[in-house]
């Protein structure tokens, strides 16, 4: 058996579930940090992963931590344990990872931090289990068969919970929140590279506050 989260990890946990979708940002400039945060706030998400796909990425989570101490704000494409530390250090509520690393997220869990694995096969997911996740990254979600293959796993793994990523979009964010195992979505198409090179925030907001719409009507609340 599997020993519970810890309290702040369970916490990072509720936290995910209650806002349904996790915003996926790659920042090609720190400027755009805090414009995109403020946009996804007015949206109606506190939340945002700033992926460590760019050099800006983690100069923006050290400076989105400190000017939004409420917010929930995490990594991404964290594929290293030195990255890992580094993340952690800049204050991040949460790691989300490619693939699954045992290092990282023992590490992660050590650190009583929030870690979110990338999983697409059964072997993986017992392998990210072992190590002591408790929440998964099912990526790349469709292209690894999407709500169906997820709904697959139900049966051996039925007490699994994942978020799953990979070519979420408004369209199918409601198929994806409407599996018992999924807790929530990752996404990127609110804040596309497209969109932030414009510095189109407005169009950013109205995204993400359609997003919010779909998790509410999933879940029953709108």
């Amino acid at each position: 058996m599997r020993p519970d989260p810890s309290p702040s990890v369970a916490e990072s946990m509720s936290r995910v579930k209650e806002f349904g979708i996790l915003p996926v940002v790659e920042l090609a400039d720190l400027k755009q940090a805090e414009p995109l945060f403020e946009a996804l706030c007015d949206g109606g998400l506190a939340a945002a992963e700033i992926t460590l796909r760019t050099a800006a990425g983690l100069d923006a989570i050290r400076r989105l931590v400190a000017a939004y101490p409420t917010g929930f704000i995490g990594a991404g494409t964290v594929r290293t344990l030195e990255d890992a530390a580094r993340v952690i250090d800049a204050g991040a509520r949460f790691v989300v990872c490619p693939g699954t690393d045992p290092e990282i997220v023992t590490f992660c869990c050590e650190k009583q931090v929030l870690v979110m694995p990338g999983v697409c096969t059964p072997t993986e997911v017992q392998m990210a289990l072992r190590a002591g996740a408790s929440l998964l990254k099912f990526f790349p979600a469709e292209a690894s068969g999407g709500a169906p293959f997820l709904k697959a796993l139900a049966g051996p793994f039925g007490e699994v919970r994942f978020v799953p990523t990979g070519g979420i979009n408004a369209v199918n964010l409601g198929s994806y929140l409407g599996l018992k195992q999924v807790t929530a979505c990752g996404g990127s198409w609110m804040v596309t590279k497209a969109l932030l090179a414009d510095g189109d925030f407005e169009t950013i907001r109205e995204l993400t506050a359609e997003a919010v719409r779909v998790v509410a009507t999933a879940r029953g609340d709108g």
